[in-house]
């Protein structure tokens, strides 16, 4: 008897996938539902094609426990197919006499691995940690008409082999790669236990949440420069704060950044956020007066337009002057940013707080040391912060110098 056509609900963000093509790759973070959209998809193939034969594949599998067969085995049993399929401890027989299996990398040969010429899938799981001489080896040896490799992984570095292949200008050009970035907000799916995981670390491991949760690329934790510094957390503002505005103007794909922000027992507290690319010199008023009493405060801008600053005091009666800047101005604002005892920010402040998460220090491709160079990258809403706390920055090179003056020994 034929197994019944499956009904599978498909978010959204997955169904590109569902084309037939040579490569497909999921990559982003914990939650997101890449290992079991491939897992429904393996099993539904088995159903439509007897006699599919597949290999789930990870770099390193020391014991079936690391392979995706209990998933597989999960997803057989919620389809109701048991009758159709055999699972045994090493391997899941699919109708027609086909076959699943699972197989590490490590240590293979390309004479090792020829047992693979005739299969159907392969599927590898964990991809990131794929070797470029397990890839070198894998490609060509699934080999079979309308043969296809399945990639899913959370991203670590640049430089993986997965990343290179799957993710370069190249590949996103090549009609025979699909590949898309999925995220816990892409599974509709997405359990509230895991969720208060999310939010707990989105609070207490902001350099770790980008990678753990969204899937972006792994950062030293000694080049965040904000660590253990700042959190995202919920609170009211008192009635009587005093409010400090800054913004930072976009250019090109930068986008336009303004922040409302105040202090109490040494805790810098951001509240309010607002903030766009390509925002027109007229729509600026509106987009100033998404942040509540911006009017009747002082705001304080990047002095690199003189011209805007003045059309918005002029024409729409803000509060608005430049901020002071020196050489080494960004330095000395980071120090005085630091200084505070904690960074709170709203979790209505989405950009500001990815921003702190990823603000770093550049690394040296060589070596991966740590250098004294801030990344011009992931700035707009903390220079934004900056220039709101201008009166409290210090020029620290400026500062007299008194060390001619010390005692001698």
């Amino acid at each position: 008897m034929k197994p019944t056509p499956l009904s599978i609900m498909t978010p959204r963000a997955f169904t590109p996938l569902l084309k037939a093509t040579r490569y497909k790759g999921l990559w982003g973070g914990r939650g997101s539902g890449k290992s079991h959209f491939f897992a429904e998809l393996l099993v539904e193939q088995a159903t439509l094609r007897p006699g599919l034969r597949a290999v789930c594949i990870r770099e390193i599998q020391k014991s079936l426990s690391m392979s995706v067969r209990q998933l597989i085995s999960d997803k057989i049993h919620t389809f109701g197919l048991n009758e159709h399929f055999t699972i045994l401890d090493k391997e899941i027989r699919t109708p027609g006499n086909g076959i699943i299996i699972f197989q590490g990398m490590q240590n293979h040969t390309a004479d090792s691995i020829k047992s693979l010429e005739g299969f159907d899938i392969a599927w590898v799981e964990e991809a990131q940690s794929l070797s470029a001489h397990s890839l070198k080896l894998l490609r060509p040896t699934i080999r079979k008409p309308q043969s296809e490799i399945w990639f899913s992984w959370n991203p670590n570095h640049p430089t993986d082999p997965v990343d290179q292949f799957m993710r370069s200008p190249a590949a996103q050009r090549d009609p025979d790669i699909i590949t898309r970035h999925v995220t816990w907000s892409d599974n509709p799916w997405f359990p509230e236990i895991l969720n208060a995981e999310r939010l707990r670390d989105k609070t207490h491991r902001s350099d770790e949440y980008d990678h753990i949760w969204e899937g972006n690329y792994q950062q030293k934790s000694n080049a965040i420069i904000f660590t253990q510094r700042v959190e995202v957390t919920d609170f009211n503002t008192p009635a009587h704060a005093h409010f400090y505005f800054g913004v930072d103007w976009g250019f090109a794909r930068d986008p336009t950044a303004l922040i409302r922000c105040f202090i109490t027992d040494d805790i810098l507290h951001i509240d309010y956020e607002a903030g766009g690319t390509a925002i027109a010199l007229d729509a600026l008023p509106t987009l100033f007066n998404q942040i509540p009493a911006i009017k009747n405060w002082p705001i304080k801008a990047d002095n690199a337009r003189p011209e805007t600053i003045n059309y918005l005091k002029t024409r729409h009666n803000f509060r608005i002057s430049a901020a002071k800047k020196w050489p080494g101005s960004v330095h000395d604002g980071i120090e005085r940013l630091k200084a505070f005892q904690k960074i709170r920010i709203h979790p209505r402040c989405v950009e500001t707080a990815r921003e702190f998460r990823l603000y770093r220090y550049k690394i040296d491709p060589l070596t991966g040391d740590v250098l004294p160079l801030i990344e011009d990258a992931n700035n707009h809403y903390i220079d934004a912060l900056r220039y709101a706390l201008d009166g409290l920055m210090t020029n620290q090179r400026s500062l007299p110098d008194f060390s001619a003056f010390a005692p001698k020994h």
